[in-house]
């Protein structure tokens, strides 16, 4: 029996239960089991819908590994050094990090590495990628060991679902998708009764707010973020979250959907586009000091990369390359750190346990 269209299946909840938060509504366009964008396939690389920093170069994973393993040295080389990675797409950045391991005189048989994977097709690249090391796959993070997490993750918050407040009709109310007039397509609307997530909203009292103001939070990232930090402040460890966002969110919409390295309409397609929305790094230092980690960052990617060497790993690895091969290693390291690039679209933030040394990547202030 054939799955239902995702769009058809999203119109039926509406029918049946009300319009769809915009948490709701992209918990079902991306994470849904029969349908869901990240439910089946492979959504990365140069034919998919975006690419990611470990799609382009190399030294992205090695140096995310030098930095694993600075920070395991730095926290007395507990064993096993228990390797996570939350999102790990097709396994190209955890494959990178091992390769850095390797030229070290690091065991690699201390490695117990523990995947956050749903897609059962990335699971397989995934195990392609890292054959022979045996990982564990887990849903979610309940089931990883409880043990010192040695974690990293790149743009895996920036797809966490986000509720949409607007300030609407001299109240905050819930932005909400609805069936639109035909009933075959979906629109945006209002919730009309005021939200109860107003009481998150500080910084704006209403006699200084306009109508359409939007603001955006999400409690799916600041779970993740709140559960690594405990687990780091009472266990050790270290973390590290690489994603697409801001030292402090403006106020404002910041959803966006990409199919075929394009921008597309949130509402058309649901299922086909990847949806995402800026991460308010303020908002995951706040959670993660709450919960007892010590926090480093956010710096912009670029600051992280050449902080961690970038510049002499380009060098190196132009030493035995072939002129066509030079051009491309050039032109991934412009990717990675140009200030029009990756370099400052991203940001870096670290998670350790309290008391320890500032972290590789994050002591000197580098551009």
């Amino acid at each position: 029996m054939m799955p239902e269209p995702p769009l058809e299946r999203i119109l039926a909840q509406i029918a049946q239960s009300g319009p769809l938060t915009v948490a709701e509504y992209m918990a079902e366009a991306l994470y849904h089991r029969s349908g869901g964008y990240y439910a089946a396939g492979d959504p990365l690389g140069r034919l998919g819908d975006f690419i990611t920093a470990p799609e382009v170069s190399q030294m992205f994973g090695e140096l995310v590994g030098f930095w694993i393993l600075s920070t395991w040295i730095a926290d007395g080389q507990k064993h096993p050094l228990t390797l996570i990675e939350l999102g790990p797409g097709r396994g190209t950045m955890m494959s990178d990090m091992i390769r850095a391991f390797q030229s070290t005189n690091i065991d690699l048989n201390a490695l117990d590495i523990h995947l956050v994977e749903t897609n059962s097709d990335l699971r397989t690249m995934q195990d392609h990628a890292l054959k022979g090391l045996s990982p564990t796959w887990h849903d979610d993070l309940s089931t990883l060991p409880n043990q010192p997490w040695y974690l990293v993750t790149n743009e895996f918050l920036d797809a966490l679902p986000v509720h949409q407040i607007v300030w609407s009709r001299g109240a905050w109310r819930e932005l909400v998708v609805i069936a639109n007039k035909t009933g075959n397509g979906l629109a945006w609307g209002v919730e009309k009764t005021p939200s109860p997530l107003a009481n998150h909203i500080s910084d704006h009292p209403p006699n200084q707010t306009v109508d359409g103001l939007v603001f955006e939070m999400s409690p799916a990232v600041e779970s993740v973020v709140t559960a690594v930090a405990y687990q780091v402040a009472t266990q050790g460890g270290g973390a590290l979250f690489i994603d697409y966002g801001e030292e402090r969110q403006g106020r404002g919409s910041s959803l966006q959907a990409i199919r075929g390295q394009k921008f597309v309409d949130p509402l058309i397609d649901p299922g086909f586009a990847d949806l995402s929305c800026h991460v308010d790094f303020s908002l995951v230092s706040e959670a993660a000091r709450r919960h007892g980690a010590s926090v480093h960052g956010p710096v912009s990617q670029c600051q992280f990369l050449l902080e961690m060497g970038i510049e002499q790993r380009a060098n190196t690895l132009m030493e035995n390359a072939s002129e066509d091969q030079k051009v491309k290693i050039d032109e991934a390291l412009h990717r990675l750190i140009g200030k029009e690039e990756m370099g400052t679209l991203f940001k870096v933030i670290a998670l350790t346990s309290p008391g320890g040394i500032t972290p590789a990547g994050f002591v000197r202030g580098i551009g």
